[in-house]
C-alpha cells in the first residue's frame, strides 16, 4: 500500500548538500583500497507508524529510477539468543513475515534524500530473500519461505504501486522444475527485460533464465566448486553488456557468465559475497561479506568491497562494524548492498544487526 510523503528530516537536508560536494570531489579522488574515501551518515529509519520508526531484520536494498532506495526486510521481526551471532542481534535465519508478521509490509520505499515514499507487498511474502528493481520501477522478490502448498519458493513482480504483476514458480512447492524452485536467492532483470533467478537457498545450486513474459527459457548449474557450478549462489546482478555476475557465496567468488550460461570469468578478491550490486552506467561492482572469519573462508575479511566491473580491481574496501567479533560470531554486517547512481553513497542492509547503514564517499 503506497503511502503519501512527508516532509524531509533535518539529517535528510543536510545530507542532501553532503552528497553534492562528495560528488563533486569523487571526480578529482584517485581510487584506494581504504575504507577512509568513505564516511557513515545517518540513515533512513521507517516512519513512525510502522514499528515505531525502528527496523527489523532486513536483507537487501536496491536503487531505483530517481535514485530512490527500496529496503526488502522481514516485517519487522527479529530472532534473538542465537549464540552463533553477536550479542543482541537477530539469528537470521528464522525471521519472516508468516503469522502475526503477515500484517507489515516487507518492501519500503524512500526518496534519494532519505524521505518515506511508501510501503508495499504486504501479505506476499512469507520470508523475503533475493531482490532488484528493474528500469521502470518494477520491484521483484524471491520467496524463500515453504507453506506446502500455500506459500513460498517463487518469485512474484510488484508494479512501482505494489500490485502483483507475475508469480515465477509454484506457490507452496519445491522442486528443480521450470515452474518450481527450492528456496530462491536472487533476481536480476536485465536491460532486454529477460529475468535472471539464483535457485540456490536449498540444494539447487542454479541459474534460471526467463523471458521478460515470465516464459522459461535455460538454465545452468550444478552443486560443486568448478566453473558453472555453485555453492549456495546468493545474488544475481547484470552488467550493461548482458553478462550475468552471480555471488556464489560457498565458493568465495563471483562467477561471470554471457546470457545463455556460458562461464567468462572469476574473481576472488570480493570476500565471500552475501550481496552484489552493480551500477550500469559506470561498471562499479559492490560485493557485502557478512561470514567470513578465520574458520570459514580464512585471511578474508567481512565488509563491503568496492570495485570494478570490467578487470575485477578491488579499490575500496569498509569493515564490517563488527568485525572484532568476526571470529566468534556466524554473521554479522550487511547481507544486501546498493549504491547511487553517481557511486557516492552506498547502502549497506544489515541482516542481523537489523539495521540500515549509509556511507558517503568523500
Amino acid at each position: 500500500m503506497a503511502r503519501p510523503r512527508v516532509a524531509r528530516p533535518a539529517w535528510a537536508r543536510a545530507t542532501s548538500a553532503l552528497l553534492v560536494c562528495a560528488a563533486s570531489l569523487a571526480i578529482a579522488s584517485p581510487a584506494a583500497t581504504q575504507s577512509s574515501r568513505y564516511r557513515q551518515v545517518d540513515a533512513p529509519q521507517p516512519p513512525p507508524e510502522l514499528n515505531g520508526g525502528r527496523w527489523g531484520e532486513m536483507i537487501q536494498v536496491r536503487v531505483g529510477p530517481q535514485d530512490h532506495v527500496y529496503v526488502l526486510h522481514r516485517c519487522f521481526k527479529v530472532v534473538l539468543g542465537d549464540p552463533g551471532v553477536a550479542p543482541g542481534h537477530s539469528d537470521g535465519l528464522t525471521a519472516d513475515c508468516l503469522g502475526r508478521w503477515a500484517v507489515h509490509p516487507p518492501i519500503l520505499e524512500f526518496d534519494a534524500s532519505g524521505a518515506f515514499v511508501g510501503s508495499y507487498g504486504t501479505g506476499l511474502v512469507g520470508r523475503p530473500h533475493g531482490f532488484a528493481v528493474d528500469h521502470e520501477g518494477n520491484m521483484w522478490v524471491t520467496d524463500a519461505a515453504l507453506v506446502p502448498g500455500e506459500m513460498g519458493s517463487v518469485v512474484i513482480k510488484l508494479s512501482p504501486a505494489g500490485e502483483l504483476l507475475m508469480t515465477l514458480g509454484t506457490q507452496g512447492v519445491t522442486g528443480r522444475g521450470t515452474d518450481t524452485f527450492d528456496r530462491p536467492s536472487g533476481v536480476a532483470v536485465a536491460p532486454t527485460g529477460e529475468i535472471f533467478v539464483t535457485d540456490g537457498e536449498a540444494s539447487n545450486d542454479r541459474i534460471v533464465k526467463f523471458s521478460s513474459e515470465g516464459r522459461y527459457l535455460t538454465e545452468w548449474g550444478t552443486s560443486g566448486s568448478g566453473p558453472g557450478q555453485f555453492d549456495n549462489p546468493h545474488d544475481i546482478v547484470i552488467d550493461a553488456r548482458g553478462r550475468v555476475f552471480v555471488a556464489d557465496r560457498g565458493n568465495g567468488r563471483i562467477q561471470i557468465f554471457d546470457a545463455n550460461g556460458r562461464f567468462l570469468d572469476q574473481w576472488t578478491g570480493f570476500g565471500r559475497p552475501s550481496g552484489i550490486f552493480l551500477n550500469r552506467q559506470t561498471d562499479v561492482l559492490y560485493s557485502t561479506d557478512s561470514q567470513s572469519n578465520s574458520g570459514n573462508n580464512p585471511g578474508v575479511r567481512r565488509g563491503i568491497y568496492v570495485g570494478s566491473a570490467l578487470t575485477g580491481e578491488v579499490t575500496d574496501f569498509i569493515p564490517d562494524p563488527d568485525i572484532d567479533l568476526a571470529d566468534r560470531t556466524r554473521i554479522s554486517g550487511a547481507s544486501g548492498i546498493a549504491a547511487n547512481s553517481t557511486d557516492t553513497v552506498i547502502y549497506a542492509a544489515d541482516v542481523a544487526p537489523y539495521q540500515l547503514r549509509v556511507y558517503m564517499r568523500r
